[in-house]
């Protein structure tokens, strides 16, 4: 009998070709089966039947082709038996082994399978924490305390200016303040004088009207202070009425400055733009495939291309137009900066957590390995590895679902599985029939 596994154009296959005498004989006259012992699965019988001038297996003879095969054939009232092994991708490695080698063992089962969307994108500043900073009144610049790329502090001064207009309001405030003092000692006099019969009511009544229109002004006078940012309580201790300082209205960065000692500024120019870093954007680019399974809350994993940075935060912000030159949507991610790490215009790619799915078999990515056009694992049979072409389901990077090829609570090897490999390859394994 000559047993052969074909598989040229089709799944591997038993072919038994029979002779007597070293003479074919028809297949038909025969009866025969095989059986098939491998590791770590149930014995698999093998029936034929008779095609052409061969006998064809009833099962397809699954990859790897390693197991001990006993045949038993009936012809002529006879019965006859032989048997043989075949070893392939298998090696021997002991328990202390595996400890010198650091492979990891684990076992195939359940899992949850997180399905992940890649996209790039770009890091930006959280544009609600950006603030323009122009002066309260127009003037002359006389210092400039902050540049650009420095972090400052609420309240910092970033520049000096001195103000005509500005020294003439407190001026005014200073005056009208003066006047109310005498205007408030007048209508006390008065009101004794008149209390004691002393001074006519009319100028007690007088005095009245003189103190009211100079509390009046002192509220028009602070009103026209608090409209440039001025705290009236304050001018009585400044002693150049002309100078004001521009200070940081929030703590951040100084990202753009229009300002330079001696330039003559408006009251609308914008000197300072200051940007609260604590939280920044990672803008994405959604192609019109994906926008169906992006949505807001969704998780992300942000990774800088140009280092190992990495964050995460969740979809704040899905475009509702795509443009009409790209083709492209734009999502945003919200990132927690507060170590400052993120930068406005970094390069990232965006990873984003599709779907949760729950699968009843699964193996981590890293027991994967590449073995005759097979990917495989190396599965653990008492002190045996051997490889398990597996037919593999969605993955999330970490964990793979396994369609077949591998049972739940069946062993493999994952860390350093690459080992195993080597070894094979030392050994000159092959896959020939």
């Amino acid at each position: 009998m000559e047993v052969t596994i074909f598989e040229e154009g089709v799944e591997p296959q038993f072919r038994l070709y029979l002779y007597d005498n070293r003479k074919p004989i028809s297949p038909a006259d025969a009866k025969v089966s095989i059986t098939l012992s491998r590791l770590g699965v149930p014995a698999q019988l093998f029936s034929f039947k008779a095609q052409s001038d061969y006998l064809l297996g009833d099962h397809i003879v699954e990859e790897p082709h390693s197991f001990e095969a006993v045949i038993a054939a009936e012809w002529q009232n006879k019965t006859y038996h032989w048997g043989y092994k075949q070893i392939e991708a298998r090696i021997e490695m002991s328990d202390e082994a595996l400890g010198s080698t650091g492979i990891e063992i684990k076992t195939a089962g359940p899992a949850i399978i997180k399905p992940t969307l890649q996209m790039p994108g770009v890091i930006a500043f959280n544009h609600h924490n950006i603030v323009r900073v122009v002066p309260r009144a127009p003037g002359i610049v006389i210092a400039v305390k902050q540049h650009m790329g420095q972090q400052v502090e609420k309240g910092d001064i970033l520049a000096v200016i001195e103000s005509q207009i500005l020294a003439d309001l407190r001026g005014q405030f200073l005056a009208a303040n003066k006047r109310l003092v005498l205007a408030r000692t007048t209508y006390v006099r008065e009101k004794q004088l008149w209390e004691e019969k002393i001074t006519a009511k009319q100028d007690y009544l007088i005095a009245q009207q003189l103190l009211s229109e100079a509390e009046i002004t002192v509220d028009l006078a602070a009103a026209k202070l608090r409209s440039f940012g001025e705290d009236p309580e304050s001018v009585n201790q400044i002693k150049n009425l002309t100078r004001y300082e521009v200070r940081a209205p929030i703590s951040g960065l100084v990202i753009t400055k229009a300002i330079a000692r001696g330039q003559v500024i408006k009251e609308d120019s914008e000197i300072f733009t200051l940007a609260d870093v604590s939280t920044m954007y990672a803008n994405l680019t959604i192609y019109p495939k994906d926008l169906s399974v992006i949505a807001l809350g969704q998780e992300a994993v942000i990774k800088a291309t140009a280092s190992d940075l990495e964050g995460a935060g969740v979809v704040s912000y899905i475009s509702a137009l795509i443009d009409e030159q790209t083709r492209t949507a734009k999502a945003r991610v919200t990132l927690n900066n507060d170590d400052g790490h993120w930068r406005a215009g970094m390069f990232i790619n965006v990873v984003l957590i599709t779907e949760e799915i729950e699968v009843p078999v699964a193996v981590s990515t890293d027991a994967l390995q590449t073995l005759f056009d097979w990917s495989v694992v190396f599965g653990r049979y008492g002190e045996y590895f051997e490889a398990r072409p597996l037919e593999l389901g969605r993955s999330d990077g970490n964990m793979v679902e396994v369609l077949g090829g591998l049972s739940d609570g069946e062993q493999y090897a994952a860390g350093n599985s690459f080992a195993i490999k080597a070894e094979l390859g030392k050994a000159g394994a092959s896959h020939d029939h």
